[in-house]
């Protein structure tokens, strides 16, 4: 039996979640679920967004469900993260049949540094406006590297392109590009390295170039949205926070304030965070199953959401979902 935390959090989130574990009651596996708070609605009860009791019941669970953040995101998960030393963001971009995509056999990793750079939250106003520090340390550069290859190794997957801007940023992402290759050596992996300008345009004209792509905080959170918009947008794009013990994993919407609580919004995302939180747990066998439940019931496009063509509400396209997850 697995622990896990769930935060369901903000506005959809809540619709999402409930979604997901009806879904994952129909697993062989037994979880544990210890649910929590933290967000915009727990901070207005108590005024803070993200209580103690939340991060240590995170602590000692084997891996986290998360479901959206509102305004408070940045003090819920960006603390999570910084907490429980979350140094991975990983990033799936994947094409689904029966989802319009450019083109339709799109399948890439975004591994994103999590800790550093110009989210580390260094600002200060100045006389005529605002500085921001960019922190890139050789530790933080090497291991999430190095954690590149090794999902590269484990997955199959053929190659891995750092990203960096280090022709203007010539010590930051000097280092950054400097640890790329250094641990690169340590791996029989194809690697190549481009500057992010060249990368958000070779992922319209070219995406299939693209394996697996490392870089830094700020660039992978900009090029894993620019992702999702090539595979019919964030309500199918999962993620997954990853340290050396724990697991946290979130779709990358945020709370939808303006349909919460109508019953519309798309699970898949949530669901598909819960196949990768299966991928973590090494339940690779269940994974498949749940996501091809997923993608059975998105081609068939009899019972989804509005956003993916359909009438289905949430908890209709879940039961759905749960079907087939059954038959599998």
């Amino acid at each position: 039996m697995y622990k896990i935390a769930v935060i369901p959090g903000d506005g959809i989130g809540k619709e999402v979640m409930e979604a997901t574990l009806h879904v994952l009651d129909a697993s062989d596996i037994e979880f544990e679920y210890i649910f929590t708070d933290a967000g915009d609605e727990y901070a207005k009860k108590t005024g803070i967004p993200l209580p103690q009791e939340t991060i240590d019941i995170v602590k000692q669970s084997k891996a986290c469900l998360f479901g959206a953040a509102g305004e408070t995101a940045a003090d819920v998960i960006v603390k999570l993260r910084r907490e429980l030393d979350l140094y991975v963001n990983l990033r799936p971009v994947k094409a689904y049949p029966g989802i319009k995509s450019v083109p339709d056999n799109i399948d890439f990793v975004i591994v994103r540094e999590n800790t550093e750079g110009l989210y580390s939250g260094i600002e200060e106003y100045i006389k005529d406006g605002a500085t921001a520090v960019r922190i890139i340390t050789n530790q933080a550069s090497e291991r999430i590297c190095r954690y590149a290859f090794e999902y590269a190794k484990k997955t199959g997957r053929k190659k891995v392109t750092a990203v960096h801007k280090a022709n203007v940023l010539k010590k930051t992402d000097g280092i950054f590009k400097d640890n790329f290759y250094k641990v690169a050596q340590d791996f029989t992996i194809e690697t190549d390295d481009k500057y992010v300008d060249a990368t958000a345009m070779f992922l319209i004209t070219n995406p299939n170039m693209f394996d697996i792509i490392v870089t830094t905080n700020l660039f992978g959170d900009i090029l894993s949205d620019e992702g999702a918009g090539l595979v019919g947008g964030l309500g199918l794009i999962p993620s997954a926070n990853i340290g050396e013990n724990q697991g946290l994993f979130e779709p990358v919407h945020g709370s939808a304030p303006n349909i919460a609580g109508k019953g519309i919004a798309n699970p898949s995302a949530m669901i598909l965070s819960a196949v990768m939180m299966l991928d973590y747990l090494d339940e690779n066998k269940e994974a498949r199953k749940l996501e091809k439940a997923l993608i059975t019931v998105l081609n068939d496009k009899k019972v989804v959401t509005m956003d993916l063509g359909g009438n289905a509400t949430t908890m209709e396209m879940a039961a759905e979902i749960k079907a087939k997850y059954i038959e599998e």
